[in-house]
């Protein structure tokens, strides 16, 4: 059976001194025994989203000429007043009833079923990410160097390279060399009919439609001449001060490489989390220095144990763990019912690694929901009680009916268990044996944990106080949307929310 600890409610010593007060010597312990600064970026140098290149990689971002039937955006996933995603648990690509709804509301043509099988990862803070990208991890820095983002000279591997082998073309970073592959995917922007062929040939003709030249010429926004409104050349010498054939101006690693600095300016990590860090006490409740304490300590030593893997100030180890998330939607073709999803088995092919999925950073989780790497959870509180005991959580989901049930996404699908084959809970179920035989044999890091409502509730409030101001202010994340009435082709994608108001802030 999984090993259980008890945390005790008692925080008080025999000192004399007040519950607070023990509460901060306790974290500033923590702190420095953790060497926690509050600031991940330290050090690194990032893109400020006012610099040429990182204003054109938002206008690609939000133009729907990077998808092949121009009817999605790099936004529609990762719109910046939807935490970087896109507030559902498994995103609607292409093909969507009104592409130019983002959020909650947003529906297939002809079905609400979701067809991409993961939970879209938010785009936030992307550039403080040294290890890995993806929730398994198939963009990966093979040197792996702290505050590089893959950029040390030793190479980045993709899924366009074997397996720790580096892709000569994945750009510099990781942030560029994820970049190149939402376009490849059917179900998220490459559409299914348009350019057939290998990941090449749909970048080389997304290329040339950007150029207006070969097979793409006039693709976009023909006016009634029968000729194309395309300025995307201008925009580029305008970044990349040249001035040659389209074919030399515009290509797909400055395609990513502009859309990479528009990311990595997403840099959101002041809170008042740091703040208390940096030797503020008033900064924290004292319901969130509880939470903070819980956090950090150790189930055996009075803690939650949130931290073997949120590490850091960064909060995650980088690393992959299977904590038993309910698998729900498509999956990955993995398994006799084709619906399971074998995680970072599927570019390891270690059976360690099956249903191993990457510890998210925690900066600005209140807005980075839904959770789990098929968004099974759509509430912090929900998350937070999976992790201190998922064969419980998991037993509870199913018995309230499972992602039909309990994710607003699905509310409205009256087929909705048929897009997961009907697999989902047995599915589930294996996913929970195998990490409960890790438990037993004490592989796990994932211990059971006891905590009261009020513990949990305390928990949660630490975790909102990892929330940047700047997510909850529109006039400060406006940075991130386009403002200007200018666009290269006329192809960008106009968005509102289901209640038909324009995007701003959470």
């Amino acid at each position: 059976m999984p090993m259980t600890a008890a945390v005790s409610g008692c925080l008080f010593d025999n000192d004399g001194k007040t519950r607070e007060e023990k509460l901060d010597r306790d974290l500033s312990a923590v702190i420095a025994s953790q060497n926690l600064t509050g600031d991940p970026a330290s050090g690194r140098s990032l893109p400020e989203i006012s610099e040429p290149e990182a204003q054109l990689g938002m206008k690609l971002f939000f133009s729907k000429s990077l998808s092949g039937d121009q009817d999605t955006a790099c936004v529609s996933c990762h719109h910046p007043a939807l935490g970087g995603g896109d507030d559902l648990s498994l995103p609607i690509g292409v093909g969507a009833d009104r592409p130019e709804l983002l959020g909650p509301g947003r529906t297939h043509s002809g079905s609400t079923h979701p067809t991409v099988p993961r939970n879209a990862p938010t785009t936030f803070n992307i550039a403080l990410w040294d290890q890995v990208l993806f929730h398994d991890g198939r963009v990966e820095s093979i040197g792996k160097t702290a505050g590089r983002n893959g950029n040390d000279g030793q190479g980045i591997r993709t899924p366009d390279s074997t397996f720790n082998t580096a892709d000569a073309d994945s750009g510099l970073t990781m942030s560029a060399a994820q970049a190149r592959f939402p376009v490849t995917s059917a179900a998220e922007m490459r559409g299914h009919t348009y350019a057939p062929g290998d990941n090449t040939v749909i970048r080389t003709r997304l290329e040339q439609r950007l150029q207006n030249v070969g097979d793409s010429l006039n693709e976009v926004n023909v006016d009634p001449d029968g000729d194309s409104v395309n300025n995307w050349v201008n925009a580029f010498e305008e970044v990349y001060d040249a001035t040659v054939p389209a074919e030399d101006i515009i290509t797909f690693e400055r395609i990513t490489s502009a859309i990479a600095a528009y990311e990595n300016s997403q840099v959101f990590t002041d809170n008042r989390w740091a703040e208390y860090v940096a030797g503020d006490t008033e900064a924290l409740t004292i319901e969130e220095k509880a939470g903070a304490y819980l956090f950090f300590n150790s189930a055996e030593g009075g803690g939650a144990g949130c931290s073997s893997c949120h590490s850091g100030d960064f909060f995650t180890d980088e690393g992959f763990h299977n904590i038993g998330m309910p698998q729900i939607g498509e999956g990955k073709g993995n398994g006799d019912n084709t619906h399971e999803d074998f995680g970072r088995m599927r570019e390891t092919g270690n059976e360690s690694d099956q249903f191993a999925f990457r510890t998210p950073s925690l900066l600005n989780v209140e807005h980075t929901g839904p959770f789990g790497h098929a968004g099974a959870y759509d509430s912090l509180e929900a998350v937070v009680r999976h992790h201190l005991n998922p064969t419980r959580a998991v037993d509870d989901y199913f018995s309230a009916g499972g992602a039909c049930a309990t994710l607003a996404q699905n509310e409205s699908d009256a087929s909705c268990e048929d897009y997961s084959g009907g697999y989902a809970e047995e599915n589930s179920r294996k996913v929970l044996t195998a990490l409960e035989a890790e438990q037993a044999a004490g592989a796990s890091l994932l211990i059971n944990t006891e905590l009261s409502d009020s513990q949990i509730n305390n928990l949660v409030a630490f975790l909102e106080a990892l929330t940047d101001p700047c997510l909850e202010d529109s006039t400060c994340l406006s940075q991130w949307i386009p403002q200007d009435l200018d666009e290269e082709d006329g192809n960008r994608l106009e968005i509102i929310d289901q209640y038909e108001s324009q995007l701003l802030a959470n």
